[in-house]
């Protein structure tokens, strides 16, 4: 920073390359100073020679838009909870090295530095001096503290994740690109706070409380969706994204928060939960909170607070539409655990909070959840703050399928009590592969641990069930193999007679497809038959699954329902039982070939064959990765003929070094959420050693 030739004060030098080292920041940005609170910075005055005898210099610290906060910098070191600054002088030049409190306020900073005379006069204000203040995991005294560094680099540092989709019996990855030090992240990450309804309505209370990651998570969480404020995403469900851009299309978080800032915080389309999910990593990781990427499967969204997923279905098993909120059960759910301690609790309830941006239920009137302790829901200490019932219910509650008779009487005809909640996945720390976090949440199934703790949550314990309500002698199975998208599949309904005498029954089967969250979306095929099935002896119906057929239904998850209804008038209650199948997708090859080294020309190779036995048409490649390129599309000309070979080219030059993930997208008028990946090494510019 150039100051004027005659002042006191020439010159400002913020040090940012070594500040921004040290304090691992340099990621966001080399050339502004960015640091971390409860860790000491330094900067250099460079003075004029003819400065007054017995001068003394005051600092003062300006937050907020409109200064709304102001704090006086100590001139010696006090109480832990305030700033203070020693100086050093040599010959025309005064090294000023701050001190940061622990729980300082987060956010952007302009330091005035006063020179004061020993009559109290100002005889200079140099007042442009700006800087940005993060949490800091490094520091023992931060209450968002990490003490392992494996875990740091990869909740705060690593900028490419992994989510996990599908079902619980069929988990696939998708990789994502928080890009949380890309150009400007950092700042849009404020944006999103200065734009909550708390900022709007009373900034300078807003300023105050940013000292506290429970406060600041729990505005992210709440102004990542759109409902009710200014926030950065619009949830959409229903399969019609016109006007936005399908949450399925999106590889990365930069894409969506640039978009929302450029248009002035008017919300992005399309979110879903791990769109929402994966945004809330990026500006919390960004801001050093450590976070990571959940996805529960078979999750429960337990609307009335009985910890029972209430299904109800018309005698032809369709889903009954009552116009008002029901209960449901996702095939899988994403959220983030943000690292923390909680001064704000009793004791007990440190380390992974949940945080659930997805707008689903009101919490103290916003459409946010958390930060709620894991270690609340394994022990089922619901009355710990935030939203600890709901949480509960997502991993834990019962899934009940009832049928509604034409006289209004409800039949119940499944009850599953071990179904909700399974293999809770998070990215590795070591590579990208799954973690498996489930008993992070909960005991074991039928445990004394898990019958305790039912209890201490107010649910009637019973013998755990998987099938029918009541139990009789013929039981009801659903097999599947693992199908590809396009291909044709069976299904195989299998019906087992335990009894020691031949059974008589009428078996419905119905395939439909669903969204990952359970929305009807039509009927596939359905066909009822009368069965005998022989005491002691299995019956096997086999369901031919056309792809002509289901392609006109299924969703751009591909996930599809199977139900099997079985009545056996005198012998046997009404057994229903359910599976989901998922379509798995053909993912598209990457290449990288080459050494890649920063700001040189890199060309990466994508192709892609039509797995199926139609024509594709509007077909867009869509590629971008934290540190190589921002996110760019290049589109297919006319149709892709079934079993044809498209090949495309992305020409990029790397911005920084490093171990970097290339991520690509396809979609077409008949393939969606097609991805391919590739990682890429980046490598400083050697440099020439010329020998005379």
């Amino acid at each position: 920073m150039q100051l004027s030739v005659n002042c006191l004060i020439n010159d400002v030098d913020l040090r940012s390359h070594e500040n921004n080292l040290a304090h691992r920041t340099r990621e966001i940005d080399r050339e502004r100073l960015i640091v971390r609170r409860g860790q000491p910075f330094s900067i250099t005055l460079q003075c004029s020679k003819s400065l007054p005898p017995k001068h003394h210099l005051e600092l003062v610290l300006h937050l907020g838009k409109r200064d709304e906060v102001l704090i006086k910098v100590q001139k010696e070191r006090g109480a832990g909870d305030k700033w203070w600054f020693n100086q050093q002088r040599a010959q025309d030049e005064m090294l000023l090295t701050l001190h940061s409190p622990a729980d300082a306020i987060i956010g952007q900073y302009r330091l005035a530095v006063l020179m004061m005379s020993p009559d109290g006069r100002i005889l200079e204000k140099t007042d442009k001096i700006k800087f940005h203040l993060l949490f800091n995991p490094w520091c023992k005294d931060d209450v968002v503290y990490l003490p392992d560094e494996s875990l740091l680099q990869e909740y705060v540092m690593n900028e490419d994740g992994v989510i996990y989709m599908g079902t619980w019996d069929y988990i696939k990855s998708n990789p994502w690109n928080y890009g949380q030090f890309e150009d400007y992240v950092m700042d849009i990450c404020f944006e999103v706070l200065d734009n909550s309804k708390d900022a709007l309505k009373n900034s300078k209370m807003d300023v105050e409380h940013r000292y506290d990651p429970v406060y600041v998570s729990r505005v992210i969480t709440a102004m990542v969706n759109s409902n009710g404020d200014r926030g950065v995403l619009t949830g959409r469900w229903d399969d019609s994204y016109s006007g936005g851009v399908p949450p399925y299309r999106w590889t990365g978080s930069v894409p969506i928060l640039q978009q929302w800032s450029k248009a002035g915080a008017r919300a992005v389309k399309y979110g879903q939960c791990w769109v929402f999910a994966a945004v809330a990593c990026t500006a919390l990781r960004c801001l050093g909170i450590p976070t990571r990427l959940i996805t529960n499967f078979s999750s429960a969204h337990d609307v009335d607070g009985n910890l029972s997923i209430d299904i109800l279905l018309n005698e032809r098993l369709e889903p009954l539409a009552d116009g008002r909120k029901k209960d449901s059960s996702w095939n899988f759910h994403c959220w983030v655990e943000s690292w923390m301690k909680r001064d704000d609790l009793p004791k007990g309830y440190d380390g992974w909070q949940v945080l659930d941006p997805t707008p689903q239920e009101l919490s103290d009137g916003e459409f946010c959840c958390g930060p709620c302790p894991v270690t609340a829901i394994k022990e089922g200490n619901l009355g710990v703050k935030y939203d600890a019932p709901f949480v509960f219910a997502e991993v834990n509650a019962d899934i009940i399928h009832w049928i509604v008779q034409r006289d209004g009487q409800r039949k119940k005809v499944s009850v599953d009590q071990s179904g909700v909640g399974r293999n809770i996945s998070t990215k590795s720390v070591y590579g990208d592969y799954r973690d498996d976090v489930t008993l992070h949440y909960k005991y074991p199934e039928g445990s004394k641990e898990e019958r305790e703790v039912y209890e201490k949550a107010g649910r009637k314990v019973t013998e755990p069930t998987n099938g029918s309500a009541e139990p009789g002698h013929l039981k009801l199975s659903i097999k599947h193999a693992k199908p590809v998208f396009g291909t044709d599949f069976d299904v195989i309904v299998e019906v087992k007679n335990e009894g020691s005498r031949d059974a008589h029954a009428k078996l419905t089967m119905l395939v439909m497809a669903v969204t990952y969250h359970s929305l009807h979306r039509g009927e596939c095929q359905r066909q009822t038959i009368s069965v005998t099935v022989p005491a002691h002896k299995a019956h096997k119906e086999v369901l031919r699954l056309h792809y002509d057929d289901y392609a006109r239904c299924v969703s751009e998850h591909h996930p599809m329902r199977v139900k099997a209804f079985l009545e056996a008038p005198g012998e046997n209650e009404p057994i229903m039982t359910v599976a989901n199948i998922p379509l798995s997708m053909p993912e598209l090859l990457v290449q990288v070939p080459g050494k890649a080294f920063v700001w040189d020309q890199v060309t990466a190779y994508i192709s892609f064959t039509n797995p199926l036995p139609v024509a594709l048409k509007g077909g867009v490649f869509t590629a971008e990765g934290a540190g190589l390129l921002t996110a760019t599309e290049v589109h297919v000309n006319g149709y892709i003929s079934p079993g044809q070979k498209v090949s495309v080219e992305f020409v990029f030059s790397p911005m920084r070094t490093g171990v970097r993930k290339f991520l690509v997208d396809f979609h077409c008028d008949r393939l969606k959420d097609v991805k391919g990946v590739a990682t890429v090494v980046v490598r400083k510019i050697p440099r020439c050693i010329v020998t005379l």
